[in-house]
């Protein structure tokens, strides 16, 4: 009790009364707080053991201490989300999503050639055999289960083939195989378990345990000399391929020349019916004014060509010169030199002679003469006069020819 002081005169202080809620708080608060604090720490440390967190995808399998050990119903399976459970139970988690793993293994081909090969397994497993998995394979069931049976079954693959196929041509059609085979063994062996307490025995399939969905080689490794053996042989197997193609090319090449050559005759027979002499006639007229047109420098022969037609020399751009020996009198002239056309009649014989007296003139001029090409009326002119093979009157004389008559006058004198 508290001690009060009382003044020695005058009447005591009255007491106030106290709540007994407050003095049953003030009794009992150290000891609840003690209490709080163990309880406290009695969860932090079940609190692993008791709460467990399914992440998604995942399934739990419950193991009980107490109460039989797995237990396999399907239905008691602890999905997604937080799970309670007691502490002395466990809870088993299991994907069930796409798994993927790579494994290498080694192996000697048909030609007993020693390679080694990395293949990658993609599997699910089927969540009502779930709890039979845990039972009787465990949590390894990849080391323990889907890794030997896959090596294995590629072992007996890769033997019926040389290391060429399985280098290069046939990988699709092996890793094919290998799935195919592992399925069926995989559904001939049986997962067995006696009677139980709780739980009916079982014999199930491993097929019935996951699902194989595919097996993919990634790669073979072969020893470096047979790796470039096989590379030859298909250069050299490619380069053989190509020459076949050139022969079939040519093959199509001589196929096409002989029918084009066969549409040319055709169009010959076709088209020697309809042509004349007087049509190939106006045709090399057309051409040769198209000829006369042209701003290149030529020399025209006029009536010296087939049928009256004139003859057309090109690429005349500057005059030849041409040095001779000087004459008697010591003399160097330079003379222009121009053709006339001759009658119909007398063509070859003007023309022997004109052409004697043009080589005689050019070889008495000391310097080569520089020739004058008529313009497009004059030639014009020429072609009608040689087509209707009319006489022509010129009175223009040549030098060559002025020069013949003089001598023949001197003679007769």
């Amino acid at each position: 009790m508290k001690p009060y002081l009382i003044p020695a005169e005058g009447p005591p202080p009255v007491s106030r009364p106290r709540h007994a809620w407050w003095r049953f708080v003030e009794r009992r608060l150290p000891v609840a707080i003690i209490y709080l604090m163990v309880m406290t720490l009695v969860a932090v440390i079940l609190a692993p053991h008791v709460l467990v967190t399914v992440q998604s995808g995942y399934v739990g399998v419950l193991w009980k201490r107490f109460g039989g050990g797995t237990v396999l119903d399907p239905r008691q399976l602890k999905n997604e989300g937080l799970r309670f459970i007691w502490p002395w139970n466990k809870l088993f988690l299991y994907d069930l999503r796409l798994q993927s793993t790579t494994q290498t293994y080694n192996a000697i081909s048909k030609d007993g050639i020693s390679l080694s090969a990395s293949i990658n397994i993609r599997f699910r497993l089927k969540r009502d055999s779930v709890p039979q998995l845990h039972q009787t394979i465990g949590p390894d069931y990849v080391e323990a289960l889907v890794g030997p049976e896959i090596g294995n079954r590629m072992r007996e693959v890769i033997a019926e083939y040389t290391a060429e196929d399985v280098y290069s041509t046939k990988r699709e059609e092996i890793q094919e195989k290998i799935r195919r085979r592992a399925e069926a063994m995989l559904g001939e062996k049986m997962m067995e378990h006696g009677e139980t307490e709780d739980y009916a025995p079982y014999r199930i399939p491993l097929y019935a345990m996951l699902n194989l969905i595919d097996t993919l080689i990634l790669g073979i490794e072969l020893p470096s000399a047979v790796v470039t053996a096989i590379n030859r042989k298909i250069e050299q197997y490619y380069i053989s391929e190509e020459y076949k193609f050139r022969v079939a090319r040519e093959i199509r090449e001589s196929e096409r020349k002989k029918i084009e050559a066969e549409g040319i005759r055709e169009f010959q027979q076709i088209v020697s019916q309809g042509i004349s002499d007087s049509y190939l006639r106006w045709r090399g007229i057309e051409a040769t004014v198209l000829l006369a047109q042209s701003p290149n420098s030529k020399i025209v022969i006029v009536g010296s060509g087939k049928d009256g037609l004139p003859i057309i020399l090109g690429n005349v751009d500057t005059p030849q010169t041409a040095a001779a020996a000087p004459g008697g009198n010591g003399d160097t002239n330079s003379k222009e030199k121009t053709a006339t056309a001759p009658t119909a009649s007398d063509k070859s014989s003007d023309a022997t002679s004109s052409g004697a007296s043009g080589y005689r003139q050019a070889a008495e001029a000391p310097q080569a003469p520089q020739y004058s090409l008529p313009i497009l009326s004059d030639i014009e002119a020429m072609i009608t006069k040689a087509l209707d093979k009319l006489r022509p009157t010129s009175s223009e004389t040549s030098p060559s020819s002025a020069d013949a008559q003089k001598r023949a006058a001197d003679q007769q004198r």
